[in-house]
């Protein structure tokens, strides 16, 4: 007898994040679910680094359930930190291989603990970034909008607050202000970040084998 199997679903989402004065300057983070729906966020000061790795983090708490979830993103470093270098980080107690402190901690741990919460697997791919991807493009396109919302002020007073406190390392519970909130359905806003990243590196999304340093 044949036994059909029920296929999953595969949700893909692109994510981007941009700084607009790196280190220091006003930064913002979006994903783009391939069916439409996205969602951005500026924080008043960050990184690259933190703007790429807050985009991860916002869309895969942004996308619970048991579907598989694929994440395109043009950042190797947010891919690598997400999905390899986070285990040795953990074994070592959240040191890096020389002993220093792992930059970034905050957010990197916030994406390990919502992959491990969520019951269907996460996976990641590499795009290069600027080349007509669709999904890519608008993820861009949304990071900097986001980023200029929070320098110019138009984001507004609450956004500009809550990206200020998120930038310098948020109590417990606070999250990163959203800009942006496109076709995303009531109640399926992403969890708090618990604290913001405490040593942010200054060198923004390097090539990946300039980070073998910080090992």
């Amino acid at each position: 007898m044949l036994l059909r199997t029920k296929e999953s679903h595969v949700i893909v989402v692109s994510t981007d994040g941009s700084c607009l004065r790196n280190p220091g300057g006003a930064s913002g983070w979006a994903w783009v679910n391939h069916d439409g729906t996205s969602r951005s966020g500026g924080l008043a000061a960050g990184t690259n680094q933190i703007a790429e790795l807050m985009a991860v983090l916002e869309a895969v708490r942004s996308h619970p359930g048991d579907e598989p979830l694929t994440i395109q993103a043009d950042s190797q470093y947010a891919i690598k930190c997400a999905s390899e270098w986070v285990h040795g980080w953990r074994r070592k107690g959240w040191r890096t291989a020389s002993g220093g402190p792992v930059q970034n901690l905050a957010l990197i741990q916030g994406i390990a603990d919502a992959i491990a919460a969520r019951p269907g697997g996460v996976a990641f791919v590499w795009v290069r970034g600027h080349r007509g991807d669709e999904f890519n493009e608008r993820a861009d396109e949304l990071a900097g909008i986001a980023a200029r919302g929070v320098r110019d002020g138009s984001a507004g007073d609450d956004v500009g607050r809550a990206a200020a406190v998120a930038s310098v390392g948020a109590a417990a519970g606070s999250r990163p202000a959203v800009a942006s909130d496109e076709g995303v359905a009531a109640g399926s806003a992403p969890q708090a970040l618990p604290g913001a990243a405490p040593g942010v590196a200054s060198r923004g999304s390097v090539p990946v084998e300039e980070l073998d340093v910080l090992f």
